[in-house]
């Protein structure tokens, strides 16, 4: 399981990425949402490396 928190805005951002974090289900700026570790989700996380911070949790 994957830990996902939003750590910086996505003002000025393109669509396509603001889209992506739509999809992680992030809205507000501290907001965390815990995802399965699969490839579909890590390819989401490749995308906007620099918004999020992820940590991967046991469980």
């Amino acid at each position: 399981m994957l830990k996902i928190t939003l750590v910086r805005s996505y003002i000025g951002v393109p669509e396509k990425l603001r889209k992506v974090l739509r999809s992680l289900g992030l809205r507000k700026i501290g907001q965390s949402t815990i995802k399965q570790d699969v490839p579909s989700i890590r390819g989401m996380i490749n995308k906007v490396p620099h918004l999020v911070k992820v940590e991967k949790i046991e469980g």
